[in-house]
């Protein structure tokens, strides 16, 4: 078993400076708060109880992530009404802004102002922003969202999206609406959270169709859901013929077991070295640089 105290020496062995995570959380407490009490009543929700393993400060968890060797990681944080997106931009800017090694992230929710704060947002250089189309009740495709699709594809600017109808199915979750988004805007930026967990293959289709569609691990490879992805035998070559287009995810801090436990999924696959290295560090800083970390 492995232990978070063990995930620096797994990269260090790989010859990598450390781990680039691109699905992490910091929020404003009042919205963390929310976040992890729905997770305290996931049971009747998910089937099962959901205990979070990181409770701690912000400065305890950055403290965390950073002894185990979690050298680049956003701030995701997502809208789930409307209204709120702006409040939690405007947070996710200063908790980056003295922070080098995390992703200046934002988010956005079908309304009329998105098509004004995101560009806004992409002109002043945010990094990252983050969808969650089950938690918010929206459709990808919403017509709302046209415009912001539209300057996100322009710029280039990544977006983690959970469309995926994991942990529970939603009204609008599954691929359909990401592949509706995808035929109009074809050079959008998406990571696909979760591998799009349960859809894992019809995701996996999209990163084939299109160049820069990616999709991140978080959550998949682990013992918490008893069904291991890879264990579908049309995944494990997949995941090898994407290996460009995979990034590494954890959903740290709102996870119900050691974070090393995710590295440890992806050990398992035992799919080479080569391929570790780029999920773990290489695909990250393809896609959003190293930072100022002097690597």
């Amino acid at each position: 078993m492995v232990h978070d105290d063990d995930v620096p020496g797994i990269a260090d062995n790989l010859g990598l400076p450390g781990l680039f995570d691109i699905h992490v959380h910091f929020m404003p407490p009042q919205i963390l708060r929310k976040v992890w009490a729905y997770f305290d009543a996931a049971g009747p929700k998910v089937g099962r109880p959901w205990p979070i393993t990181y409770r701690g400060t912000d400065d305890e968890r950055l403290t965390q992530l950073r002894d185990m060797g979690v050298k680049r990681f956003p701030a995701l944080s997502y809208a789930h009404k409307p209204g709120i997106a702006p409040f939690m931009n405007d947070w996710t800017q200063e908790f980056a802004a003295d922070k080098p090694d995390c992703l200046w992230s934002g988010t956005f929710y079908p309304e009329p102002e998105a098509a004004t704060y995101v560009p806004e947002l992409i002109d002043a250089g945010i990094e990252v922003f983050k969808v969650h189309v089950q938690v918010g009740d929206f459709a990808s495709n919403h017509p709302l969202l046209e415009p912001v699709w539209a300057a996100l594809s322009e710029s280039g600017t990544p977006v983690v999206i959970h469309a995926g109808s994991g942990p529970a199915p939603g009204t609008h979750t599954g691929p359909a609406g990401v592949a509706d988004v995808l035929s109009r805007h074809p050079d959008l930026a998406l990571v696909i959270a979760h591998l799009g967990a349960p859809e894992v293959s019809a995701f996996m289709d999209l990163a084939d169709r299109y160049d820069n569609v990616r999709l991140d691990t978080t959550m998949a490879f682990v013992d918490f859901f008893g069904h291991d992805p890879a264990s579908e035998p049309e995944i494990r070559p997949r995941l090898l013929d994407l290996q460009h287009k995979i990034l590494l995810g954890s959903d740290f801090p709102n996870i119900p077991y050691e974070y090393a436990h995710q590295v440890e999924g992806l050990l398992r696959l035992d799919l080479g070295d080569d391929w570790l290295r780029d999920v773990m560090w290489n695909n990250g800083v393809k896609l959003f640089g190293d930072g100022a970390l002097g690597f």
